[in-house]
Order: C-alpha cells, then structure tokens, then sequence
C-alpha cells in the first residue's frame, strides 16, 4: 500500500503527455482527481496503521533496486512519518485546487512537475535505504526548480538558481556521508545503520554529523543557511510557495530526527545546544526582518524562519516534551504557513500585487476571505484553542527543562510573531480603505473556500484536542529520547499510574516522588 501512495503520482504522469494542452477543463479535472485519489491512498495508511506498534516501521516493502551494492527500494513509515505523508498529500491537493485560476501557460508540464514532486516527497517520508532517500530528496528538488523558474513571478530565474545551488550544496555532504557509512558498513540499510553507528567513536559520529545536519539545516533553513528561502517563496507560484513551506521544510527537521539524531548520539549531545543557539537566534532574526517586509509573501517567508526555528529548539532539547512539540509543530507549521501562502495568492490573483500599502478595508470587501484569513494568522501567533499553541507550547516546554534561557528568549519570539502577524494583519484587513480596486474585490469562490476550510478545520481540531495527533508522535519522541539519553531516567511528560495497593493507597515507595 505504501509503495502505492509513492508510485501512484508518478504512474499517473504518463497519460497527461496524452492530453491536448487546449483541453484546460480536461487537464484540471484530471489532476484534482488524480491528486484527490492520492489523498484517499494515503487515508487508507491511516486506516490500516497501528497505533500500538506508532513507533516501528510499518507497511514494510522491499524490492531489489541495485543488489551489486546492496541498496534495495525499502520503505515504511513510523507515527512521525504518517503524519507528513498525510501532510503531503492533503496540500498537493489543495494545491492543485487553488491552481485551475492562475495557471495559464504550460498546464501540462505544471501537472507533471506537481506530480512527480508529490511522489518524491512522499518517497522522502518513507525511504529506510539512505541511497534511495537520497535519490528522493535529489529528485524532489528538480520539479519545484521548474516551477519556481517556470511559473513563478518576475526575479523567478534568480531564485530558482539559488535555491537549487544552496540546496545541492548540502546534498554533497550527505551523499559523502551516506558513502562513508556505505563503505564502513557495507549497507545502505537506514535500520541496520541506526544501530551500528552508536558505536562509531566520538570523532567520527561528530564528522558525519556535522556533515547531514548541514544538509538538513540547509532545507530547514536554520541561521545562517536561510537566505534562499525568502527569494524561493517570494518568486515561487501559490502550489509551490505551500508545498515549499508546508513540506519541504519539514524534511530538514525530518532528516534531524530520522539521521542525525538516532544515529550519532554521542555527538546530538555535544551539538544539540549549539543547534538552539542557531535555533533562537533564527527565531529573533526571522521575527525582526519580518517586521520590516512590505512584500507580503517575503513577510511569510521571513515568519517560517521564525516558526521553523521553534521546531528545531523543540528538538534540540532531546527531551520528550520539546520532540513532541517539534513533531506536531511540523504539522501545524504546514497547515497555517501553508493558508497564509494560499490567501497571498488569492489577494495576488485579485490585486496584481503583494505589496501591503495596496490593501486595506478587506473586512468590509471581503468578509469571508477576511474570517478565514484571521483564524489562520491566529494559529499562527499561537493562539490558545488554535494549533499553533499546543506545538510551541512544548517546544517551549521542552526548552525550559533543558535551559531557562532557550523558554526565555523563545518566548520574546513568540511575543515579536503576534507582533508582526497582528499588524500585517491590520494593514491588509482593518486599514482605511483607499483603493478603488480593494472595494470592488471578489470574495471566496467556492472553490477558494474548498481550500481554506479543510486547513481551518484541523487548525481548530489539533488546537482542541492534540491527543488524536500526539499519540501518533509519542513512542517516536519516547524512542529517540531512550537512544540519545540511555543513561537518564527521563521525565517524558506523560501521566503514570502509580502503583497502589489493594486498598487503594500509595506503596510507601512512591509517596515521595522525584523530577529531574
């Protein structure tokens, strides 16, 4: 089933170099379809996943790739995994949705781009061959080029061009790591590799995981590897800004927890804090250049620095509580980044413009575009009951218990984003209206809004009730933590049963109870 949900996309490539570009209602069907039945594949993951098992690799498939060195197509998926392939699959549709009005040239090269990028995405959540997660990861980075250099808007070439050196840059140094453990264990097998390298001297483990982080905090972007990313969104089309925030992010935060950290223990510990300097440091600098953008996708871009640096503080605390927060945060970053991108790209098909002097008065213009546009800026301040404060509230969490000086500089960083997203918001929404053009402004198609609901439904339902996705997280966060601290008997912020006697009362033993 899970080779299904990869290959599926890349199958369903062929038939649209069949269909004739002038048929535009043909092609948009067939994708929405297409990427809709994708979704529903990945559902049917859920369906059949077992949550007693979240922390193993599940719907196991294997097949001789290239048996003269020993790398085969092996895939599965753990709790963490699940959720961002279910991630992936619900933006690439939403995508696909939101593109049917601005799409105008080359649909069929657009389509495929979409498609194969969906695939490779998906291969990237599932690869347990290192040589074939590194053939995803590599393969995913040719489609969004072209739709940045393709689709995208007037500096398009310059940001495709720096997008794609940076990001190949770092997939040297992984590819260099991968080969090294290649040639000193004789396997490109990821499980079978996650146990023989923790006992890897602490000079190597150090060099190998300089080596991948720096990969993956390239993709994060985590300070001072972020430089791309404002240029990459800014230029990118609508599809390609969310997928660019909403998932390819995310696989650097992925790389951290499935490489990295399993792998070189010893050396997580020695470089973990120096990953929450760069994390806060990233927090305080996205937070300040954000405030200072008129360009409202460029402001977007400069808050996922921001944000993505709360989910690395998350993990760098390696502690139950921070991985968790970095895990859900994952999600939720995808979720609100990813409508904020999709509202930009309405404004801009209605506007012409991302410039913020250009709007205001939209609350009486357009008020469902309005409402829908506030909750998702809201999630993305934190706002209790919405998603975003469940995520950080661990991370912060987790920080604290590592170090009071991570929770209180990520704090002032939480206060900086309502700052910044509030009066963006105010400009674009609440201001005095002085263009003719914003009275006249469209509201929500339904198609808009087909959209935007699905994202402020799981806004609302992670802010409310964050267990339905936890529990998918949990034993992966408990396991990482057990490999990276063996020796420390761990608070993990779960609720334990005591244990009583038959009376009901407390055993002596467990009256007094002790925190780390």
């Amino acid at each position: 089933m899970l080779t299904a949900v990869i290959l599926f996309p890349l199958a369903m490539t062929l038939p649209v170099f069949f269909l004739p570009e002038k048929a535009r209602k043909t092609l948009w069907v067939y994708a929405i379809v297409v990427s809709g039945l994708e979704l529903l594949l990945s559902l049917g993951l859920l369906g059949f996943f077992d949550l007693g098992r979240a922390a193993e690799f599940q719907f196991h498939g294997k097949f001789d790739w290239l048996p003269a060195i020993g790398s085969s197509f092996q895939v599965g998926i753990d709790g963490m995994s699940l959720l961002l392939v279910l991630l992936t699959t619900l933006l690439a549709f939403l995508g696909f949705l939101s593109s049917t009005r601005y799409i105008e040239t080359k649909r069929k090269e657009y389509i495929i781009s979409m498609l194969v990028m969906e695939a490779a995405m998906v291969g990237v959540f599932s690869a347990l061959d290192t040589l074939v997660f590194f053939v995803f990861w590599e393969a995913m980075l040719v489609p969004m080029y072209f739709l940045i250099g393709v689709w995208g808007h007037e500096n398009r070439l310059y940001a495709a061009f720096k997008f794609i050196l940076y990001t190949m840059a770092g997939s040297v140094l992984l590819l260099a790591a991968i080969i090294w453990l290649y040639v000193q264990f004789g396997t490109f097998d990821l499980v079978a590799l996650t146990q023989a390298t923790r006992g890897l001297p602490l000079s190597a483990q150090e060099i190998l995981f300089l080596a991948m982080t720096i990969a993956f905090a390239i993709k994060v972007p985590l300070f001072p590897f972020h430089t791309w990313l404002p240029h990459a969104h800014a230029e990118a089309p609508t599809a390609g800004s969310v997928l660019l925030a909403g998932v390819l992010l995310k696989m650097g935060v992925y790389g951290l927890l499935r490489f990295s950290f399993p792998m070189f223990p010893d050396a997580t510990r020695v470089f973990a804090p120096w990953l929450a300097i760069l994390a806060l440091i990233g927090i305080t600098y996205g937070a300040l250049m954000t405030w200072v953008q008129t360009d409202l996708k460029r402001l977007i871009a400069y808050s996922s620095v921001a944000h993505l640096g709360f989910i690395v503080l998350g993990a760098s605390a390696v502690n139950q509580w921070g991985l968790q927060g970095a895990m859900l945060q994952m999600v939720n970053h995808g979720l609100s980044t990813g409508g904020l991108f999709f509202i930009a790209g309405m404004l801009y098909e209605r506007r012409h413009t991302r410039d913020l002097a250009a709007f205001g008065g939209l609350a009486k213009a357009v008020p469902r575009l309005s409402v829908l546009f506030g909750i998702i800026m809201l999630s993305s301040v934190g706002l209790p009951g919405l998603n975003g404060f469940v995520g950080e509230f661990l991370a912060l969490a987790g920080a604290f218990r590592s170090s009071i000086v991570w929770a209180v500089v990520g704090a002032v960083g939480i206060i900086l984003a309502a700052v910044y997203l509030l009066t963006m918001f105010q400009k674009v929404v609440f201001s005095k209206l002085e263009k003719e053009e914003n009275a006249k402004m469209r509201d929500l198609s339904i198609r808009e809004i087909l959209v935007l609901v699905p994202l402020v439904i799981f806004i609302v339902w992670i802010g409310i009730y964050p267990q339905t996705f936890l529990r998918y997280t949990e034993p992966v966060s408990a396991r990482i933590v057990q490999v990276v601290n063996p020796e420390k008997n761990q608070d993990t912020g779960a609720i334990h049963e005591l244990p009583t006697s038959e009376s009901g009362e407390m055993h002596p033993e467990t009256q007094e109870v002790s925190h780390e």
